[in-house]
């Protein structure tokens, strides 16, 4: 853990957070446009208008995160962890309680917009500008940022449009600009997963960085092992519930016996005895005469 955390800094606090989601034009039917009016009319009870179905995605969260904390957000899908990102981030109101930030969190993907016509040297560019760099900062780093993202390893695809890219690049470039920039509270929906172990250890360095600058840093990850590698506090989304909030191997314990995944751990060697015995092979055939 960075030794910034034993200032005890609170950059996070989320006080018995309720997000709702509510699901029109469900059972609707004939007379939609009528439930539709009614539904506005009746705009504090929406939950009972006709058509209307109440998705209660994130129930009673609280936690406190500080400043120098790697948090990984782990649960099985649906449980809520990208919705909880997202609140934190300011973009869905909460139904109930309060999150309170300190600093302005950046949610990755978001703040670094890029768009499919441009090329990926001047979304470079505009991605930095909509963080909140300023053009010789963006200009200062551009080669780092080209470089972090190791999307010119196979040729010069800076220069070609962003509709080229497949998702795997379009992904790193958008986690390498995002990263050029230190950050109050950095959130990040599954970008470790894409790419190869290299670009993955390069981004677990650089959150670590992150972290050395007073910064905190939430991951949402289906991948255990970047997790293990990245965070040093968890916390277990579980149907909306916080069902677990601790140190990494304590609440990766206790997920995986929830799940049975086992998949980022090495897979036992089969006994010899379980090993198939080699088949002969065939007799070359006779060469011609």
């Amino acid at each position: 853990m960075a030794d910034n955390t034993s200032e005890n800094i609170p950059t996070v606090i989320a006080d018995g957070v309720d997000i709702v989601y509510r699901v029109n034009g469900t059972g609707a039917g004939r007379g939609s446009a009528t439930a539709a009016l009614n539904r506005i009319l009746r705009r504090g009870q929406a939950e009972k208008a006709a058509g209307v179905r109440k998705v209660h995605a994130v129930k009673k969260v609280s936690f406190v995160a500080y400043r120098g904390e790697a948090i990984g957000l782990i649960g099985t899908n649906g449980s809520g962890k990208s919705t909880l990102l997202k609140a934190v981030a300011g973009l869905l109101p909460v139904e109930n309680g309060r999150i309170y930030t300190d600093g302005q969190p950046s949610l990755l993907g978001v703040n670094a917009a890029l768009m499919n016509d441009l090329t990926g040297e001047r979304n470079v560019h505009l991605g930095g500008l909509a963080m909140g760099m300023s053009r010789e900062q963006v200009k200062e780093r551009y080669e780092e940022i080209v470089d972090f993202s190791g999307i010119n390893e196979k040729g010069d695809f800076i220069t070609l449009p962003m509709r080229t890219y497949s998702s795997g690049m379009a992904a790193r470039l958008r986690f390498s600009i995002a990263a050029a920039k230190d950050h109050d509270v950095l959130l990040i929906d599954e970008a470790l997963a894409t790419g190869d172990r290299s670009f993955q250890k390069r981004s677990e360095a650089r959150i670590r960085e992150l972290r050395k600058h007073a910064g905190t840093v939430f991951l949402v990850s289906h991948n255990n092992k970047s997790i293990r590698d990245t965070c040093d506090r968890v916390l277990w989304l579980e149907r909306g519930e916080l069902r677990m909030d601790g140190p990494t191997s304590e609440v990766l314990k206790e997920y995986e016996a929830f799940t049975g995944d086992k998949s980022d751990k090495p897979a036992a060697k089969p006994s010899p005895k379980a090993q198939p015995k080699p088949q002969s092979k065939p007799a070359p055939a006779p060469l011609p005469s």
